[in-house]
């Protein structure tokens, strides 16, 4: 899968959303992902839904005599037309704490001294986060699981009417396996094609375990923060590898503008978006990521207005990266990975082997997104448990011959793609 978040408060109306559409296309995307699109509580978030079975009337165009549903759909019918599938975010964990869910059906919420409980998080300083706005569901101890678990399969039901074809499961590890294992198996059961992936970041390894054996298509990884050296994220990786396949982002929603984190630093961005296409069997990129944006996307502050003149335009960039994932199917896969060494510490040097037949990939990626850096190899072919031809398919500067020895200066932050063949 390779996603393109299309943040809808950025975005705008539904209407509007055609040029971004074709914008992911031209970038050889074939997945949207769309935030929550559902009307929210007095807090604004996307995340704090009040109504699950709405549209929030920002979405909507100004006077129109359609329906909202009919809005939905028909901005779906364009995606399809383009050749794009639409996921949006399922979130069952909590709802608005001013939804009428509460008065309704009191006893599908969690508790605590007699109030309804908000879902929380840890920061890795310690502080923990509450977020008030928001009405923890008790999928584990409310007496009336089972009406709980029924109506989630109706809000399922009910966004797959609308066109989407997947869910983003908002902290998928927050809610029992069980209940996921039942939804999943239930929903395929009506529609075998409909895909569910887990957001199971900021969990423990065992946490991340039990959620991607729940039935999930995927799950989200951490790439976005390795340093190109800890053992952790290989690790993470050899973990789940065989379960569910992952999916790797260069910045998200929840995250600080990469560009703006870099310091203005293009490199960065094309470094980094490379990396996490190539490590993991998806990708997922927010909207403006391609044009260097800095203001980070609000949950609720977002506005179309926010929308930024192109710092850098790394369209092209993209679409090859797109490119060589999409026809090389050791990049689709959760294949063997195996960090090699090199002398020069500012080389990342990574050999991926498939294990459905697709061959072997080697990659050598610049670390330093500032300088350039020497690349010395006395026989690639060393590297690989393959016989030759090892073909160069990157994205910038590719060579028709590999000599042996092999140098080559890379720029910062660039990095040369191996495969053999498969």
């Amino acid at each position: 899968m390779k996603i393109y978040n299309l943040f809808p408060l950025l975005a705008g109306p539904l209407h509007d959303w055609k040029p971004h559409l074709e914008r992911a296309v031209a970038m050889g995307f074939d997945w949207i992902f769309v935030n929550p699109i559902q009307p929210t509580g007095r807090s604004g978030s996307l995340y704090s839904i009040s109504d699950y079975f709405g549209v929030n009337p920002a979405f909507l165009a100004p006077g129109s005599r359609k329906r909202p549903e009919t809005q939905v759909r028909d901005m779906v019918k364009e995606a399809e037309r383009l050749g794009l599938r639409l996921m949006i975010d399922l979130v069952i964990n909590h709802c608005a704490v001013d939804s009428p869910l509460i008065r309704e059906h009191p006893d599908w919420f969690r508790r605590e001294g007699g109030r309804i409980a908000h879902p929380f998080c840890v920061e890795e300083d310690g502080r923990k986060v509450v977020w008030n706005d928001l009405a923890q569901f008790d999928h584990r101890g409310s007496p009336l699981a089972n009406s709980l678990r029924e109506y989630t399969a109706k809000v399922v039901e009910h966004l797959i009417g609308l066109g989407f074809a997947g869910f983003r499961c908002d902290a998928a590890y927050q809610i029992p396996a069980d209940f996921w294992r039942r939804l999943i198996a239930d929903t395929r059961r009506r529609h075998p094609d409909i895909l569910f992936i887990a957001e199971t970041l900021g969990c423990s390894p065992e946490q991340t375990l039990q959620t991607a054996a729940a039935g999930f298509d995927a799950i989200f990884n951490s790439a976005k923060w390795w340093d190109f050296s800890s053992p952790w994220l290989l690790e993470q990786y050899e973990l789940t590898r065989q379960i569910a396949p992952s999916i790797g982002f260069p910045e998200s929603h929840d995250t600080e503008r990469l560009y703006a984190e870099s310091g203005h630093n293009a490199n960065t961005l094309k470094q980094r978006y490379l990396f996490t296409a190539l490590f993991s069997a998806g990708v997922m990129m927010p909207m403006g990521y391609e044009y260097g944006f800095q203001r980070r996307l609000h949950v609720v502050k977002t506005r179309p207005e926010d929308w930024e003149a192109p710092a850098v335009d790394l369209t092209a960039f993209i679409g090859a990266v797109n490119r060589i994932k999409a026809s090389r199917p050791i990049f689709r896969e959760e294949g063997l990975i195996q960090h090699l060494e090199h002398p020069n510490p500012a080389i990342l040097l990574l050999w991926q082997a498939s294990t459905q037949g697709h061959g072997q990939a080697l990659l050598v990626l610049n670390k330093d997104p500032r300088d350039h850096q020497h690349f010395h190899c006395d026989d690639l072919y060393r590297l690989v448990q393959a016989p030759p031809p090892l073909i160069d398919v990157s994205p910038e500067w590719a060579m028709d011959y590999l000599p042996t020895p092999f140098d080559f200066r890379l720029g910062p932050g660039m990095a040369r793609v191996f495969v053999t063949r498969a």
